[in-house]
């Protein structure tokens, strides 16, 4: 551990999840970690909303279906006020809602039976400013549910011309669920000229993360559902 890291303050995390079972296995989880800080808990959106209110945290783990207020309007809510950054928590059978919650604003998802490991990750990256969280799982969920997404080819005939033949290429790779590495490789570039691209990208095209970056690539029709990486 550098002397950096010793003086980081922990990551804020905020729970909410309408299940106490769930959220006591989470806080004993992220309570191990010694730059982790669990700073509170809410069992729906409107009591997640007072909490944080009252409360300073840098990352919430949300649940998608929550009685009173869901976990997509309250992300809704929390993005709207500059607030914290949002993981959604979901399984499988609750994809279209986790959907739902990205295009709110959320800066990604987490399945429910992730392990520790996993669990720690998302939000160090979450925090880091890295929205992707289980690309591959990101990838499968927008091909099953883009057959939903309005027709705006249109809209990126325009939007996308402001973007270098490197960046379309890059934000083509991202949509198709590879990470920053695997994108290096591919062009053989650093990775941190891959996310020298990423902002450029989300500047030119008003977006607020990685996410919504995924998001746009299929709604505008620049990545297609069902389209793979065919590269070997």
């Amino acid at each position: 551990m550098t002397d950096a890291d010793e003086l980081a303050p922990p990551i804020r995390v905020a729970l909410v999840d309408d299940q106490e079972l769930v959220r006591a296995g989470f806080r004993m989880v992220l309570d191990a970690q010694p730059d982790i800080e669990v700073v509170g808990e809410a069992g729906d959106g409107v009591q997640a909303l007072e909490l944080l209110r009252g409360t300073r945290a840098d990352v919430v783990l949300m649940d998608v279906r929550m009685p009173r207020m869901d976990g997509i309007e309250a992300t809704r809510n929390v993005v709207a006020g500059s607030g914290p950054k949002v993981v959604i928590l979901t399984t499988f059978d609750l994809d279209e809602y986790a959907f739902a919650a990205i295009k709110a604003g959320a800066g990604g998802f987490l399945l429910k039976d992730a392990g520790p490991a996993q669990l720690i990750e998302a939000i160090k990256s979450v925090h880091s400013g890295d929205a992707v969280v289980a690309p591959s799982t990101t990838k499968r969920l927008l091909d099953r549910f883009a057959v939903h997404l309005p027709d705006a080819e249109a809209k990126a005939n325009g939007a996308l011309e402001s973007l270098t033949d490197r960046e379309g290429e890059v934000l083509r790779l991202v949509a198709r669920g590879m990470s920053n590495a695997e994108i290096a490789a591919r062009l053989y570039v650093s990775e941190a000229t891959v996310k020298t691209h990423m902002g450029r990208i989300l500047m030119k095209l008003g977006l607020r993360d990685r996410v919504q970056a995924v998001v746009f690539a299929y709604e505008t029709g620049l990545v297609k559902s069902g389209q793979g990486d065919n590269s070997a």
